[in-house]
């Protein structure tokens, strides 16, 4: 292949990759942006706009939908500290009457740990409900506002095959 058209069909890919780099830029901060809410209407959590949740998030949430599902919060709303956890899971999720919840930043960093809690007999195989308080610290000036509510199953025998998680995008305050 001829140097020239080497070099041209290089600095074409890398052209096309900055063009879908900056699109990506571009939609990333629209949803910071609307997730911005003055300060006084998140000390109260007035009447929001729930976002379009992706098809990937509710593929994933249906998937699980069999073993636990999340009343509240609702994926990609602005969330209360401490956040608020509700919803109904087997009892095979739990182990001793809860199962551990962890919030985490934008970048994956843990900023808030709780427990939940089984709202009755959770030896079964049935749905019970749960509920659950995490507290959380995210940094003021932090890149995004956007984080994720993990809800693991407890596994105590810590063999992988009995792993499983919900994962839940938020918008933080």
């Amino acid at each position: 292949m001829p140097r020239y058209l080497f070099v041209f069909l290089a600095s074409l890919s890398i052209a096309l990759g900055a063009l879908w780099f900056m699109g990506e830029q571009a939609t990333a901060p629209e949803l910071d942006q609307a997730a911005a809410v003055p300060q006084e209407e998140t000390d109260t959590l007035e009447v929001q706009e729930t976002p379009e949740v992706p098809a990937a998030v509710l593929a994933a949430i249906a998937e699980m939908a069999d073993r636990i599902v999340l009343s509240e919060p609702v994926p990609l709303t602005l969330v209360a500290n401490p956040l608020v956890v509700k919803g109904e899971a087997r009892g095979m999720w739990f182990f001793e009457g809860s199962f551990p919840v962890t919030v985490v930043n934008w970048d994956g960093l843990i900023i808030g740990e709780g427990i939940a809690t089984a709202d009755g007999e959770w030896m079964t195989e049935e749905f019970v409900p749960f509920t659950a308080s995490v507290a959380f610290t995210r940094e003021p000036d932090a890149y995004s506002k956007r984080g994720t509510l993990i809800l693991r199953r407890d596994n105590p025998s810590g063999l992988p095959e009995y792993d499983a998680a919900l994962e839940i995008p938020i918008i933080l305050p």
